[in-house]
């Protein structure tokens, strides 16, 4: 497993084994790659998440293969040329295949054919092709076997499991298909108008290895909802009278000549292809299809949420968060620099109560009462409004005057009604309590987002479509790596906050939380022993992730690990100084020579990292604050023109492209080949969510409500519409595929089995 997972990762096996070791021990990611990067050669967190994931895989498929084994080895069919070709397996898809003749099922057609005395039927045809198929059958008629026909059924259905339970040609059948089939999307009748929103795949194929996440996504939704059908379609385009998928399955069992054995054999070639194996891979596939689209999805999706939980944070700053509403008014909620609620109210300055004025006064009041330095105002229904109103108060009051700041509202109202917020705010409303989460998030976004489900804050595409299990597992992930990376204040961190740092948990995050308020401030990282149930293991995992800042011991505000004090220790006194006067003294740290301070326990990344937190001690990894500002006048989708110069924040990367919050409460898609003048493979190379960026409006289709914006200096250049770019994705489709009528066929048996299948799948 090493060596196998080393060649993917890029890595020497001896490094993924030593990880291995570490992680079955217990041992978090993000503690791996910090603190033990001695251990294991310096991997970091990417590799040591794609280590642990393929791991899991691996040892699924041990697991798959020592239980085949052994029921091949009950059954006595288990001979060694079997047993080496199940080691040698190295997918799950090639172990099935192998152990498909093995596997218990229900009584077959071969099975009946086989007890009727029909199986050296099967055998004399596939070694006699001189003989004539009916004379051989006539030898086996009986009273189970009424006449030669019967005969010959009996025969073709048992030749027909052998060709399909054959694992080699079903593996080089299954690669082909991965090679040379399209899949092909109908809209099924009568569902045109119900089904718009799908409209771009009426009549739509591609190549199935080419089909992108987003794309196959789509159409599976749209199969879903009943308004596609899908299929998958190998050489359609290929006229010849026997398909090359069909030769692939003579060839394997040498069937080539016109001798009259061939002849027949060739007819239970193409039952065998039709009947059984074309919509055994085409299930396969369409599986393949999307694995592999919820496995892009929910890259993008954790990539996205990972630039959202890192985002700038504003800082510890009073805040006035706004969460909009016209008919049942703007909640507001005040927090201080810590997060702390100060002061909560309802206005009403939209109909029907209008109450402008009196809602200008109330939150003036508020802002000279509580020194509120930043507005959040959520980008919900209302929010241009509301910012319109917010910005004619700040316009009367005198300087300094609060910054206001737009801020995306994903999952507030989830945060509103769970258990978190809850215990939070007992006696506040719901809807007060989606203000207070807006306010929060504009200080300190990773703070306040740990506390939302992360599929609920809204940073992916097609999250209820793919595997829930893998898309929790993976978000988690992304969650932990970034509140490690950041470092979490043990004294005043929410739970919710620290059950996400290494090595804890709900439960103790709850008994630190419990503990805090019971006995005070932490006043060093020691006192964490003092934590019912927080041992020496978990201390180890999770120390060097929380800081005190101000306590006894300055180390313990830094990223630190309380195990390589000493270290640091020493470094400070080669210094000659106090270690608070050595903090950010670059000019002292860069003439140490981090060599001289290695010893039998730290190596030389210990100490550099030592030395580069000393230069920087506490430092946050995310950028500095900034906001964007939106155009006057610019409220709705109708008030949009190509042409237009607007400021917006990326909302989401996809891997088409990033969409834009412009300020008219329907994001704009800036598509891939718009966001440089360059050829850009990756959105994620020019932006991520959270980036304040200069677009230019390009086309609005209002009906659809879809807004396509460009970054490009030359927006006139290189610009395409959705549909005519789905006409160019629709160029490498077989000639054929554009040949068909304008009507779409009705689902044949074999599209019908296979939406059955992959729905009972």
């Amino acid at each position: 497993m090493a060596s196998v997972i080393a060649s993917e990762i890029g890595a020497r096996p001896q490094q993924v084994a030593a990880a291995i070791t570490l992680l079955d021990e217990g041992a978090t990611v993000p503690f791996v790659a910090r603190y033990r990067k001695e251990v294991t050669g310096g991997l970091d967190d990417t590799q040591l998440r794609n280590l642990a994931e393929r791991l899991a895989y691996l040892r699924e498929l041990d697991a798959r293969r020592e239980a085949i084994l052994s029921s091949i080895r009950e059954q006595g069919k288990l001979t060694d040329e079997l047993e080496a070709k199940i080691a040698d397996a190295a997918t799950k898809a090639e172990l099935e295949d192998i152990y498909l003749p093995y596997k218990t099922k229900r009584r077959t057609k071969a099975e009946i054919a086989r007890e009727r005395g029909l199986g050296p039927l099967a055998e004399a045809i596939l070694a006699d092709r001189a003989a004539t198929p009916a004379e051989l059958a006539a030898a086996y008629v009986s009273d189970d076997v009424p006449d030669t026909k019967a005969a010959l059924e009996g025969a073709r259905d048992i030749l027909a499991e052998q060709f399909a339970e054959n694992a080699d040609l079903v593996g080089h059948l299954r690669a082909y298909m991965k090679e040379r089939a399209f899949l092909r999307s109908r809209v099924v009748e009568g569902k045109q108008e119900a089904g718009a929103k799908f409209s771009d795949y009426y009549d739509h194929a591609e190549r199935w290895s080419g089909v992108p996440s987003h794309r196959a996504l789509a159409m599976l939704r749209g199969r879903n909802e009943g308004v596609l059908m899908l299929d998958i379609e190998v050489d359609a385009d290929d006229a010849a009278p026997v398909k090359p998928v069909e030769r692939m399955i003579a060839q394997a069992y040498a069937i080539a000549s016109q001798q009259p054995g061939d002849r027949w054999l060739m007819g239970v070639v193409g039952w065998t292809w039709r009947i059984k194996l074309s919509l055994h891979l085409s299930i396969d596939l369409m599986g393949a299809l999307r694995e592999r689209a919820e496995e892009e999805a929910i890259q993008v999706f954790a990539r996205n949420l990972k630039d959202l939980l890192l985002a700038a944070p504003a800082g510890s700053r009073a805040t006035m968060g706004l969460d909009p509403g016209i008919r049942t008014g703007v909640k507001v909620a005040v927090v201080d620099g810590t997060g702390k609620l100060l002061a909560t109210t309802t206005v009403y300055p939209f109909p029907p109560k209008n109450d402008v004025r009196g809602t200008q006064a109330e939150l003036a009041s508020l802002v000279r009462r509580h020194n509120v330095e930043l507005v959040a105002i959520g980008n919900g229904t209302g929010s241009r409004e509301t910012e319109k109103l917010v910005a004619e108060m700040l316009a009367d009051m005198p300087a300094p005057k609060p910054l206001k700041v737009i801020v995306s509202e994903a999952g507030a109202s989830v945060y509103s009604a769970s258990k978190t917020a809850a215990a939070e705010f007992p006696e506040l409303d719901v809807s007060l309590r989606g203000a207070v989460s807006i306010g929060r998030r504009l200080q300190d976004p990773l703070a306040e987002l740990v506390k939302i489900e992360p599929k609920s804050i809204g940073v992916g595409q097609y999250q209820h479509d793919v595997d829930q299990y893998r898309l929790a597992r993976s978000l988690d992930a992304v969650v932990e790596d970034a509140v490690n990376a950041v470092g979490v204040d043990l004294n005043t961190a929410s739970a919710s906050l620290l059950a996400r740092v290494s090595g804890l948990g709900a439960s103790l995050a709850e008994a630190i939380v419990k503990h805090r308020d019971a006995n005070g401030p932490f006043s060093s990282r020691q006192d964490l022993l003092k934590v019912t149930r927080l041992g020496p293991r978990t201390f180890e995992q999770c120390a060097g992730f929380l800081r005190i800042p101000n306590g006894a011991e300055p180390l313990d505000a830094s990223s630190v690990h309380p195990e390589a004090y000493g270290v640091a220790k020493k470094i400070v006194a080669a210094c000659g100084r106090d270690v608070r006067a050595l903090l950010g003294d670059s000019a002292a740290l860069k003439a140490l020579d981090p060599r001289v301070f290695v010893d039998e326990r730290f190596g030389l990344p210990t100490v550099r990292d030592i030395i580069a937190e000393l230069d920087k001690p506490g430092r946050d990894p995310r950028p500095s604050f900034k906001t964007a500002t939106f155009a006057d006048g610019v409220d709705d989708i109708k008030d949009l023109k190509p042409g237009m110069l607007l400021e917006g924040t990326v909302t989401n990367v996809a891997a088409f492209g990033a969409f834009v919050d412009i300020g008219v409460h329907q994001d704009g898609l800036v598509h891939v080949s718009q966001l440089a003048d360059r050829f850009v493979k990756d959105a994620h190379e020019v932006v991520k969510a959270g980036d304040v960026v200069k677009v230019r409006v390009v086309d609005v289709d209002i009906p659809r409500k879809r807004i396509a914006l460009s970054m490009r200096r030359d927006a006139s250049h290189g610009a395409a519409k959705p549909e005519q770019r789905d006409d160019r994705r629709r160029q490498n489709a077989p000639r054929q595929a554009h040949a068909r009528s304008d009507k779409p066929p009705s689902q044949g048996a074999l599209g019908a089995a296979l939406a059955e299948a992959l729905r009972k799948r």
